[in-house]
């Protein structure tokens, strides 16, 4: 079974919440307070997405964190390696320097590359705008209004 994991999921939870009121900062609390999540794991992701730099976060008293690209910009794929890293359904196709044992003698070496890239195009597709929940686009059009 191929499954995205639950940070992975959070993180999708948490940018579809702070694209419905794009520009402004949100805090760890506010933000773990709207989304049911605890704090240390909003905290977490949110580290994780500043790396990957699809938020920037303000510190100060009035700070907290904000996105730096639209719900449009944003993709599934940005969100699952900004979270796991890259995409990769087998060790395969991982960017590793580790071999398989079974490599030399392997039927299907070096075609899961052309699953993997499938999968990575399909989510590199899908926007986070197309996975927000309807109450969350009805905030987002507002706010832009």
């Amino acid at each position: 079974m191929i499954k995205i994991s639950k940070i992975a999921d959070y993180a999708t939870v948490i940018l579809a919440h702070l694209a419905a009121s794009q520009d402004e900062l949100h805090n760890v609390a506010t933000i773990a307070r709207d989304t049911f999540l605890p704090e240390p794991t909003v905290s977490k992701v949110l580290k994780m997405l500043n790396k990957a730099d699809i938020v920037s976060s303000v510190r100060g008293a009035a700070g907290g964190y904000k996105m730096n690209k639209t719900a449009d910009e944003i993709s599934v794929a940005d969100i699952i390696v900004a979270i796991e890293g890259p995409i990769a359904l087998t060790a395969c196709v991982e960017a590793s320097n580790d071999s398989c044992a079974l490599s030399q003698s392997c039927g299907v070496n070096g075609r899961w590359d052309d699953v993997n890239a499938a999968i990575e195009t399909a989510l590199d597709n899908v926007t986070l705008r197309s996975m927000m929940t309807t109450k969350n686009t009805i905030n987002l059009k507002e706010n832009r209004a």
